[in-house]
């Protein structure tokens, strides 16, 4: 599990792929801090499992289905991915529940500055927007935003500059492709309505009921 808040941009020092899979040498430091082979980072909001490391940085392998998921296809040699261990369970929860297991990938539409903060409209799919409500938490590459606002075909984050600075996001432009999350707890909410009817729990009981 992760929380969305970035510790550090590491850089993509070599991608090795193979026919199906790939993997992934990647320059870092503070997640090195008490490594070991078999532990969790998370890469763009990837979670990947280190498979070994030295002190500039590891290596971990990435399957079929996460290059099929996510914009870690794309990545090559020199780019800058943000990176997150996974939660330790007496740290603070500073974001959101974070699986890093990405829906899939959504294109920024628009980026634009309002006095101090950006805002980013990202276009996504149905598949994903189903998820994402106003006032709410996604992941973009791994980063905890609260969603300012959805239409049909986009959601909207407005970023603060230490957000913007201290992620790959302020690198971010116009038609680049962005990892995304949606909060699990509505993903679990609507499983358990669609296959627990004879619990009682339906739409209109949540809904009479404030939820």
């Amino acid at each position: 599990m992760f929380t969305g808040i970035i510790e550090e941009v590491g850089t993509i020092r070599r991608v090795q792929k193979g026919r199906s899979s790939a993997v992934l040498e990647i320059e870092a430091r503070i997640v090195l801090e008490g490594l070991r082979v078999g532990d969790s980072i998370a890469v763009n909001g990837v979670c990947l499992t280190v498979t070994s490391f030295d002190r500039k940085g590891f290596l971990a392998d990435v399957m079929h289905e996460t290059l099929n998921r996510s914009s870690l296809a794309g990545m090559s040699g020199g780019s800058r991915v943000n990176l997150e261990r996974a939660m330790r369970a007496d740290g603070r929860f500073g974001g959101h529940i974070v699986a890093g297991h990405v829906d899939g990938t959504g294109t920024i539409a628009e980026i634009r500055k309002d006095d101090t903060a950006v805002w980013y409209r990202i276009r996504a799919g149905d598949s994903i927007l189903r998820y994402v409500v106003e006032k709410g938490s996604a992941a973009v590459d791994g980063i905890s935003l609260t969603v300012a606002a959805v239409t049909e075909r986009d959601f909207s984050v407005s970023v603060i500059p230490h957000t913007a600075s201290e992620t790959t996001l302020g690198e971010r432009r116009t038609g680049d492709t962005v990892n995304l999350e949606t909060d699990i707890i509505g993903k679990y909410v609507e499983r358990f309505l669609s296959r627990s009817p004879e619990s009682g729990i339906t739409r209109e009981f949540l809904s009479q009921y404030g939820f």
